[in-house]
């Protein structure tokens, strides 16, 4: 009885494959579980068993053909009484809509590229194996021929690093001789390869100085001894302080661990200037932008509690805190700091102007609480630029950012006028909420910042 064994399913949205290598010929008899093929797909390298027993009639393509999934890989022709029967009964359970017994029914699991429910080891290709990068032979390491590329040669390169590592350097990977097992091109021939190039580079460039020809063109990313040439700028290695090392780790964790989301809005603030104006006048007090749109916030927070919240990655749950401390993006000789102003929902307008006003001392001084915040403002308009894609803090869930004030054509009751414009910027951990819970916080700070008085009298 013959039966062909089809690509399986490959997984990750994979849908086909080529062939690297047979690891079976016509003839050859065949377990269950036993890998008959090498294939390569978008991801990795890996060898095929087949969930079959029997002898091989014909294979379903040439080293180098690309397959699709179902696809014939090979046809078997079952061997004896026992065979015939485990062939007969085992079926992959993934491929065709009238598979009605399990592999693990059938005695296999060889169902996806690389798996398998049965014991199996890795197959060793013969040295006369066909392959797609050649006959197996013996790897470059241990000889003293130093590395060199070769238009002609094309080497098995796998790993998308050890490529893109290569193409940094300015060369292609294949085209080296590879040290690993098949002559596998492995990161260190890169290396050696490009640590070849910078030193060629080096004596090039010395014996340039001389009027001698270069022997060959600096790769971009080839390193380079810039304190060889005289009057030329050295580079500069700048330490960390504590406090930098902190902040980066901070800004990495934050990178690495938030899938943050963004959603921005441009918004007239010509009355929030004309507000403060109108603040000194009946109060003889001043008060910065900061502390209003810093009130603005709270109250926002009081509405939408979810932004004022944080995620517990190991329990997967969200923490909405019920208290909120406000931090206040703050640039420092020392760096950029986010002091917190604790419990900013119960200091009204004067206490958070108050608050914020002392800040700068209380970080210089090195009081300044950094630790602790469910929520930051960043005012990076005074640095004097209208938007930024801001780093959550961790492990706040948002931040707000506020651009520069700037005059702006704006439409006004049908006509075409000079208005005070800022942008508001708001980031947000989407694990805690999706776009219509930020887009309703950022919209309710910007209806404050364009009516101001009705919310500044209840604060």
């Amino acid at each position: 009885m013959s039966r062909d064994f089809l690509l399986p399913d490959l997984g990750e949205g994979l849908t086909e494959a080529e062939i690297v290598a047979w690891l079976v010929a016509p003839g050859d008899t065949v377990a269950i579980d036993q890998p008959v093929v090498e294939l390569e797909s978008a991801k990795s390298v890996v060898q095929l068993p087949c969930p079959y027993a029997g002898v091989v009639e014909r294979l379903g393509g040439e080293v180098g053909e690309v397959l699709h999934e179902g696809a014939v890989l090979l046809s078997l022709e079952s061997s004896g009484a026992e065979t015939d029967a485990v062939a007969t009964s085992a079926r992959p359970a993934v491929i065709g809509a009238d598979a009605e017994v399990t592999a693990e029914e059938a005695g296999s699991g060889a169902v996806l590229v690389g798996y398998g429910t049965m014991a199996s080891e890795a197959t060793v290709r013969a040295a006369d194996a066909p392959a797609r990068f050649g006959r197996r032979g013996a790897a470059r390491a241990g000889t003293t021929s130093p590395p060199a590329l070769d238009p002609s040669r094309r080497s098995p390169v796998v790993s998308p690093i050890v490529r893109r590592l290569a193409r940094q350097n300015g060369f292609d990977a294949s085209r080296l001789e590879g040290s690993g097992p098949d002559r596998l091109v492995l990161r260190r021939d890169v290396e050696d390869y490009a640590a070849l190039q910078a030193r060629r580079a080096s004596k090039s460039d010395g014996a340039a100085t001389s009027g001698a020809a270069s022997e060959r063109p600096v790769p971009a990313s080839a390193p380079l001894d810039s304190a060889a040439a005289p009057g030329r700028a050295v580079d500069q290695r700048i330490p960390l302080d504590r406090m930098r090392r902190a902040a980066a780790a901070q800004f990495t964790r934050s990178r690495r661990e938030i899938p943050d989301a963004t959603v921005w809005l441009d918004v007239d603030a010509s009355r929030l200037v004309e507000a403060r104006r109108e603040l000194l006048a009946a109060t003889g007090e001043r008060f910065g932008l900061s502390a209003l749109l810093a009130s603005f916030v709270v109250a926002g927070l009081r509405r939408h509690p979810l932004l004022n919240s944080s995620f517990d990655a190991e329990r997967e749950e969200i923490v909405q805190h019920g208290a909120v401390h406000l931090g206040i993006a703050t640039q420092s000789p020392r760096g950029l700091l986010v002091p917190v102003v604790a419990n900013a929902d119960t200091l009204g307008l004067r206490g958070l102007r108050d608050a914020i006003s002392a800040l700068p001392d209380e970080v210089a001084a090195g009081r300044a609480q950094l630790r602790g915040g469910t929520f930051t403002l960043n005012n990076y308009g005074a640095l004097g630029v209208d938007g930024s894609a801001a780093i959550i803090n961790h492990p706040e869930a948002a931040m707000l950012g506020v651009g520069r004030l700037i005059e702006r054509p704006w439409v006004v009751g049908g006509a075409v006028v000079p208005r005070t414009v800022t942008e508001l910027t708001l980031s947000f951990d989407h694990r805690v909420c999706d776009g219509a819970e930020a887009a309703a916080l950022l919209t309710f700070v910007a209806g404050c910042i364009e009516h101001p008085i009705s919310l500044i009298a209840a604060v």
